[in-house]
């Protein structure tokens, strides 16, 4: 079995985490994933405090392994999640869009581990000074918000840059995925475009058969000009903002164009005039499994993978 570093620090079975995807990741993903030996995630976003708290307290309820809570740190909410966490006793937070630095005196007083989400090596190296116990690095093969770099740029650069686990994603769908992950020096992999079909995942069905009908070049980025590039399905949506931007609408004709898309394609299942964001590894995912089905079919390819990989390779001293 494939084990690191990480997993005897969050106390899990697989090094993989799911990913904090708004809308969609909640207790019953989180749990599911929990349960499979991962360490699951419910999606903080912008849900009200006690809608979040009612999430975290239903995975308590099915789960007794270790389960985490994203913070969406641009969040009008975060510092109300921040607390939150603190008070549910929640094992694990991850963080994006932002620097989580001014909570984690206050996380790691309350034994939270902490996992900012990072784009770069100058953010990986001040997430370590900070206290971070992990970085998650997510190259822009990733669905919905991502940065400019790819996983197999920045993963190795970033691995050599900080003495903490990096966790690896963007573009990890399947086993020879996660082997790449732990060759580039991750100590984990971080998946969220694979678990969108899991049965656990309470999106709409016309979400996860958008996901599965994908081809490899149905993915497109929309959002450059507002400064968060998105990584989402082609549909009727994304060519309508990708028009806008030809001609160079104004920031709030865009933003009102994409307000309440994501919900209305995760929940309302309108996967043409909503956001169905998803990564680029899209055109792998053909069909839809539990959690545990998800998480034993990637980490036993990778083994394989791994061994006949060492088998195979001819190391010449001349």
């Amino acid at each position: 079995m494939i084990k690191s570093v990480f997993c005897d620090m969050i106390g899990i079975k697989y090094p993989i985490i799911q990913g904090g995807m708004a809308w969609i990741a909640d207790s019953s993903l989180a749990a599911g994933v929990s349960n499979a030996g991962g360490l699951g995630l419910i999606a903080g976003a912008n849900a009200p405090v006690e809608v979040v708290r009612d999430e975290i307290r239903k995975a308590k309820a099915l789960t007794d392994k270790p389960f985490g809570v994203n913070i969406m740190l641009l969040s009008p909410n975060a510092d109300d999640l921040a607390k939150l966490v603190c008070e549910e006793g929640v094992k694990v937070v991850t963080t994006g869009a932002g620097n989580p630095g001014k909570y984690i005196e206050m996380w790691k007083a309350h034994g939270i581990k902490v996992i900012p989400v990072v784009a770069s090596v100058a953010l990986a190296k001040r997430m370590e000074r900070a206290g971070a116990d992990a970085v998650v690095m997510e190259g822009c093969e990733a669905g919905g918000h991502i940065g400019e770099l790819t996983t197999m740029v920045s993963v190795p650069q970033i691995v050599d840059a900080v003495n903490i686990p990096v966790i690896a994603a963007g573009g990890i769908g399947d086993g020879r995925g996660v082997a790449a992950a732990f060759m580039l020096g991750a100590s984990g992999i971080q998946v969220g475009t694979r678990f969108l079909v899991a049965d656990e995942c309470t999106v709409h069905e016309n979400y996860k058969d958008k996901v599965i009908g994908a081809k490899d070049i149905d993915s497109a980025v929309t959002g450059r000009p507002t400064g968060h590039p998105v990584r989402v399905l082609r549909n009727k949506l994304s060519r309508q903002y990708q028009l806008l931007e030809k001609e160079n609408a104004s920031l709030e004709d865009l933003e009102e164009l994409g307000r309440g898309s994501l919900p209305k394609a995760a929940r309302d299942g309108d996967v043409e005039n909503g956001s169905v964001m998803a990564g680029q590894i899209a055109g792998l995912i053909n069909k839809k499994q539990s959690c545990k089905e998800i998480i034993e079919e990637m980490f036993t390819e990778a083994e394989d993978i791994m061994k006949s990989a060492c088998k195979n390779i001819i190391v010449s001293e001349q």
